[in-house]
């Protein structure tokens, strides 16, 4: 009996080895993050009051969070 019958087909690349697809999800996963946190450290330095910032925080959040689900496949 094969441990991976029961898997989900978003993760196939993952399980069966396909290193292409692994670095290519892995290097657009890694560049999403980093350009989280440029934009979320970019909003820090904005002369604005700190409900606005928090306001902006949030949705840059969210929109990072969401973006990064799509890579792997959630939506």
């Amino acid at each position: 009996m094969e441990l991976w019958a029961h898997q989900d087909v978003a993760f196939a690349p993952f399980i069966e080895g396909d290193t292409v697809m692994t670095a290519s999800v892995l290097i657009s996963i890694l560049v999403t993050f980093l350009v989280i946190i440029l934009v979320l450290y970019l909003i820090n330095m904005l002369p604005i009051d700190g409900r606005a910032k928090q306001i902006v925080r949030i949705i840059v959040i969210v929109i990072g969070v969401l973006s990064l689900l799509k890579y792997i496949a959630v939506f």
